[in-house]
């Protein structure tokens, strides 16, 4: 006897227990759309693009993550005094917990000279961003709270350094939803698999469907991929597989009632079903053409790792994908750093900048924030004989496009770079900021779990409205 007689549900009833089972009929619609564009409101797909709170200046961001903390005065925040002082002893008390030991002050082994009509002064690290200067907003004040790497990880990608907490992207996806439904909305090509891991692009305790799709990690990202994109057996075979799964998922609801964890794993099974169809495509780099494999570098083996990332940056979120994020590093120069820094510049200079040209030509960066940095910056002290140490007390980010302000250096920090003396912008300021540019209020976007709410802010965050174009 079935213990939930249909005729004794109430209409809140009836769809609290087959709301759940419309995954398979919703993927149905999708696919039957010539555009493949989801359509459906809350009701529906949890992917289903949700509208912003207010009027977005952003749609999408790219986020272009340098793993290991590139060294801010040696980048984009330029310190003519620290090279007049190198050697000397910093004048005033460094922090009270660092992460290691560090000397005297020690110049940058890169000229800078201001490039623009704004006249931002970027180290020769960066020739081809710096061309590209009156495009950028740069923070110069960032700051964080932790010295280590995992922890700072932790702290940029998901709010937290010590709680297992939703990242960036899932919020996006989350709040907003994609803009394709053949697509995940959170998408992150070659992550660390380090220091937070999987943590670092989780959805935590969002529905499982927020959590970042991997491309590559661990392997060389010509031949990254998503796991298990070949399909084993044809579609109509696979669509008579998911048919009779969500029949069965259906019989479990008549049951025992609604389950979460259930519907996650059919709409996760929905959805790669349907990537099947475009995500190859986007993967296998058809149709572009040989000028723009050039311009991002694609020609030549020192960039043409990180080349392939931004053009599948750029691919996907062409295609409506949210949030995509790339990761280049080892940026961790504790020693070897005019060497080390030197090369990893080299590699990621030009496609950074193929990037920001290629999403201008094709009328994409107006509403395409992107945004670059690393967990935190780097001592303007010296560790050993050519190295610098860990810091978090003061590091440069810059974002382009999506709303914010062109050619704008926001904030400042002291005479070497040690810590903010004005427009400070903390983690949660930027996370805060993000969202706002999304259309997104960051106090509003909750989700109750564990018998609260909780937000990618936390219980802090100011918007800094004085890097958004009016």
């Amino acid at each position: 006897m079935n213990p939930f007689p249909v005729h004794r549900w109430s209409r809140r009833a009836a769809l609290s227990r087959v709301a759940l089972g419309f995954g398979g009929l919703a993927a149905a619609t999708l696919l039957a759309s010539p555009a493949g564009i989801a359509a459906s409101g809350p009701t529906g797909s949890p992917l289903s693009p949700q509208p912003p709170r207010f009027r977005p200046r952003a749609r999408r961001v790219i986020f272009l993550f340098m793993h290991g903390g590139p060294s801010h005065v040696d980048t984009f925040d330029h310190k003519p005094l620290l090279a007049r002082d190198s050697g000397k002893p910093l004048p005033f008390a460094k922090p009270r917990v660092q992460f290691a030991q560090t000397g005297n002050l020690r110049r940058s082994p890169w000229a800078f000279r201001p490039h623009g009509d704004c006249g931002l002064w970027v180290s020769e690290l960066f020739p081809n961003v710096g061309a590209l200067a009156d495009e950028l907003c740069v923070l110069k004040a960032v700051h964080g709270t932790n010295e280590a790497h995992g922890g700072a990880l932790l702290k940029l990608h998901t709010g937290s350094e010590s709680q297992v907490r939703p990242s960036m992207g899932a919020w996006v996806s989350y709040g907003l939803g994609t803009e394709n439904a053949n697509l995940p909305s959170f998408i992150t090509i070659n992550p660390t698999l380090g220091h937070g891991g999987v943590a670092n692009w989780s959805n935590a305790f969002l529905p499982a469907i927020h959590q970042g799709t991997r491309i590559g990690g661990g392997v060389p990202v010509d031949q990254a991929t998503i796991a298990n994109l070949t399909p084993a057996f044809d579609r109509p075979v696979q669509r008579a597989q998911l048919d009779l799964l969500a029949g069965a998922q259906r019989e479990h609801l008549d049951l025992a009632g609604p389950d979460p964890a259930l519907a996650a794993r059919m709409e996760s099974f929905e959805l790669a079903f349907r990537m099947q169809a475009e995500a190859p495509d986007i993967l296998g780099l058809q149709g572009e053409g040989e000028a723009t494999r050039r311009l991002y570098g694609l020609d030549n083996p020192r960039t043409a790792s990180f080349a392939r990332q931004c053009l599948l940056a750029r691919r996907f979120s062409e295609r409506g994908v949210r949030f995509v994020q790339v990761t280049h590093g080892y940026w961790d120069q504790h020693s070897d750093l005019t060497r080390d820094h030197g090369r990893l510049a080299s590699e990621v200079d030009q496609p950074i900048a193929a990037l920001l040209h290629d999403l201008r030509a094709r009328g994409l960066l107006d509403d395409t924030l992107v945004l670059w940095g690393g967990e935190f910056g780097r001592t303007p002290t010296v560790q050993g004989e050519d190295g610098r140490d860990h810091h978090p007390h003061a590091f440069t980010m810059w974002m382009a496009g999506g709303g914010v302000r062109g050619g704008l250096s926001y904030g400042a920090t002291d005479d070497y770079g040690f810590y903010p003396v004005s427009g400070g912008v903390h983690v949660h300021d930027l996370h805060a900021t993000i969202l706002a540019l999304l259309g997104i209020d960051h106090e509003q976007l909750t989700f109750h779990h564990a018998g609260r709410d909780f937000r990618l802010t936390d219980v802090a965050g100011e918007v800094v409205r004085g890097i958004m174009r009016a």
